[in-house]
């Protein structure tokens, strides 16, 4: 086998003692591609942007209760079980512990729903 026959089988099996010319080289070129292969090579790990949940609560006082506005983006739709757990998860940590006497869907033109009303008192 020749000289650079032997070299590169050298570079595959890694037979180069540590500090020598061709183990720096070997060293230099993993390197090189572990930084310098993401700006050509398109991995496509980025991670997906997602819009922030909106959690904002609009708090007025009504009689002898509290009407909270809630975004429907933050409600978990299902049943309605679940739309008053999450009501009341998204509300607590602004009111505190309340009891929701009711909620109406807020519509849009479409009749889509964009926001929650509830009504509830501590």
């Amino acid at each position: 086998m020749s000289r650079v026959g032997q070299t590169i089988k050298g570079y595959f099996w890694w037979t180069s003692p540590r500090g020598s010319v061709h183990y720096d080289v070997m060293v230099t070129l993993i390197l090189a591609f572990i930084f310098l292969a993401p700006l050509w090579i398109n991995f496509r790990d980025k991670p997906q942007e997602r819009p922030p949940r909106q959690t904002e609560v609009i708090v007025q006082q009504v009689d002898d209760g509290f009407l909270y506005k809630v975004d429907a983006s933050a409600v978990k739709p299902d049943s309605d079980a679940d739309i008053r757990e999450s009501l009341a998860r998204i509300i607590e940590p602004v009111a505190g512990e309340i009891t929701i006497d009711r909620y109406e869907p807020v519509r849009d033109s479409k009749h889509k729903v964009v926001a929650y009303q509830v009504w509830g008192h501590r």
